[in-house]
């Protein structure tokens, strides 16, 4: 009969999530890990795998407590331009209280792991496709309501959005500076609103 586990593995994931944060994935060891889970390596592989697998997993946990959250308060509750720069205001709220300058697990993963590992970089473009396709469906939504320019294609704005995404979180981690990140942030937004792009004369 297999034995019980003897820990919390909720807390213990938790911990390997900060463990890869603070070190990137390479620089983490498996003792590293299993010193911050609070378990014995034997332990660590029996629940969870070898470092790679629990790295994915780490990965998963974090985008669905992250971006997922985001996706099912945002995109349910608000209209769609209001989902978006609802979006956006937390991801600059977050980015800012960061005192660590860790950024987000998952574009520190693209720029270590992604390049030169296969498997990274097709876990790591499903992931960014899932927010790709959040960014189109609020501009596909608020087009069809008037509310977001309809003269631009909305494949391309979503991929604006899911550029300023990316760029947002990889120059917060060397210029946490409010002005600077909220600056990103403003100008895609009216370039997404329609009553901001309207063409002179025409009726806002």
């Amino acid at each position: 009969m297999a034995r019980p586990r003897q820990f919390d593995e909720a807390s213990a994931l938790a911990a390997a999530i900060r463990c890869f944060w603070s070190r990137g994935y390479e620089a983490t060891s498996v003792r590293d890990l299993a010193d911050a889970m609070g378990i014995t390596g034997p332990s660590l592989y029996n629940a969870f795998g070898d470092k790679r697998a629990l790295y994915l997993r780490a990965i998963d946990h974090y985008v669905e407590n992250g971006f997922c959250d985001r996706v099912r308060r945002f995109e349910n509750q608000l209209a769609p331009l209001a989902a978006i720069a609802a979006f956006f205001d937390e991801i600059v709220a977050l980015s800012l209280a960061d005192t660590e300058h860790k950024g987000c697990l998952v574009v520190n993963a693209a720029l270590e792991t992604a390049p030169h590992d296969a498997e990274f970089q097709a876990a790591l473009a499903a992931v960014l496709g899932d927010m790709e396709s959040f960014f189109l469906r609020c501009v596909q939504a608020g087009q069809a309501a008037g509310s977001v320019n309809p003269t631009q294609p909305a494949a391309d704005l979503a991929r604006t959005l899911l550029g300023l995404l990316m760029g947002l979180r990889v120059l917060a981690r060397a210029r946490p500076e409010p002005a600077l990140l909220r600056g990103m942030v403003r100008p895609v937004l009216a370039l997404l609103d329609a009553g901001t792009t309207a063409a002179p004369g025409s009726p806002s």
